[in-house]
């Protein structure tokens, strides 16, 4: 920081926030990372001096959490913790996943939700920020033990939702099965038939691509990534992580653009195909998906053409785009410098926080062109937000459609980053940009409504 008076302001502003948050480290990187691109802009707007404004988005407006009684095939009694984070109702309803997973705790949900507020003002649709989920794990249960869990964790969260107040959507371990046992468990509590959750199956009021909407976003984003120094998708590399819904709608959209990816990964290691990931092999990654095994040996075990490498994760690999599609903190500093390295272009985030802060920092200070994904995987909740409207006119736009209005989306999403980014050196910072986009429009909400 050239100004010693905001790098103070900025380790001010970080100590009361871990003050305020002790043990929570997902948390507490997520805000940093806002706290030092926001605070220098917020520093040169007069309208903003005293308000406050980072430190009310980094406190959420309510915090429920809950307990989750369900009875397993054997009769036995389980108990989980459900929670749901609503961050900031500033430009509208709640919007944000819910994740089943063993790792979930506060920490990680306050992260997530606090990153959503940025993603969905990036948007410009009408949706404020939050996130929920439970430490439960759906791997190795039967159909019927996940309807008796989703039916619990609705029960009680039901009391503190609505089409008006909060619309959760699907996370990790939130897919189309167990968004419908939440609808259906919604409905038969509140006696209503509303566009209360998104990812809702087609019969019910859901949206065509919406499974494949966040992949498809990171690619039109990285597009418009690489259109600024005069490359395209087409005949370029790709090194990918993860194989769930988001990494396969990532997968299927290179491959549609001209593309050719090269590796997917699992918590077990990652597979390298020189061939290719295409045609069947995309299908197939569905099938791994649905078969709860959670390896990426699996599809190496299909393919021959594809190598497993036990244990490491994809991004020795040399490739023109990067595009980590797992989870948090999945691509480290080595891994930023092992890509550098080896020439890469481009860095899209798919995955929410999946590059630690000395990644990013390592990627911007070599001039890479790298998006955060609060900005470049926004293209999931802008479906979903696609899909709110479509059930408030009860209307179906067809998948042509919302795929048109998705890559606007992104298009312009993309521009505002661009916009808030771009440095004296033509450089476009896209984790400055983002945040400062996210920010300004949630900020100008904030003041017109007053202290509240």
């Amino acid at each position: 920081m050239e100004n010693p008076n905001i790098e103070q302001k900025i380790q001010d502003f970080i100590a009361r926030i871990e003050a305020r948050n002790p043990n929570e480290p997902e948390f507490l990187q997520a805000v940093k990372e806002v706290a030092i691109t926001v605070l220098p802009f917020i520093a040169t707007r007069k309208e903003y001096a005293g308000k406050k404004l980072l430190e009310r988005m980094a406190e959420a407006e309510r915090i429920i959490i809950f307990r989750v009684p369900w009875m397993d095939d054997k009769g036995e009694i389980h108990v989980n913790r459900g929670y749901r984070i609503q961050m900031n109702s500033a430009i509208g309803p709640y919007k944000g996943g819910i994740r089943f997973h063993p790792t979930v705790n506060l920490s990680v949900l306050k992260f997530l939700a606090f990153e959503q507020v940025f993603k969905n003002s990036l948007t410009t649709l009408p949706m404020g920020g939050g996130k929920g989920g439970a430490n439960f794990d759906p791997q190795g249960k039967s159909d019927m033990e996940i309807m008796r869990f989703c039916q619990a964790f609705m029960t009680e969260m039901c009391k503190h939702i609505g089409p008006e107040t909060d619309v959760p959507a699907g996370d990790i371990g939130v897919g189309a099965r167990e968004i419908g046992y939440l609808f259906g468990q919604y409905k038969k509590i509140r006696n209503e038939f509303t566009g209360v959750l998104t990812g809702k199956g087609l019969a019910y009021g859901g949206s065509l691509i919406r499974p494949e909407a966040t992949g498809y976003g990171v690619v039109y984003f990285c597009e418009q990534m690489l259109k600024t120094i005069g490359e395209t998708i087409e005949g370029k590399t790709f090194s990918v992580s993860g194989f769930g819904n988001v990494a396969w709608g990532v997968v299927k959209k290179i491959n549609e653009l001209g593309g050719k990816v090269l590796t997917i990964s699992g918590p077990d290691g990652y597979i390298y195909d020189e061939e290719g990931i295409s045609g069947a092999k995309v299908d197939f990654m569905l099938s791994m998906r649905a078969s709860g095994t959670n390896r990426a040996q699996d599809f190496a075990t299909e393919f021959p053409s594809a190598v497993f490498h036990a244990g490491k994760r994809p991004w020795e690999v040399k490739c023109d785009v990067a595009i980590p599609a797992a989870t948090q903190n999945e691509l480290l500093l080595e891994d930023a410098e092992l890509l550098v390295a080896n020439g890469v272009l481009c860095v899209t985030e798919a995955a929410n926080m999946p590059s630690t802060l000395e990644a990013i920092n390592y990627f911007v200070e070599n001039k890479i062109l790298f998006s955060p994904g609060k900005a470049s995987n926004a293209g999931g909740v802008a479906t979903s937000g696609l899909e709110m409207t479509q059930n408030s006119i009860r209307l179906n736009w067809t998948s042509e459609e919302v795929d048109a209005r998705l890559k606007e989306i992104m298009i312009g999403i993309h521009k505002a980053c661009r916009d808030y980014g771009k440095e004296d050196n033509g450089y476009v910072n896209y984790v400055k940009g983002a945040n400062i986009a996210g920010f300004v429009k949630v900020a100008e909400a904030m003041l017109a409504q007053g202290v509240v």
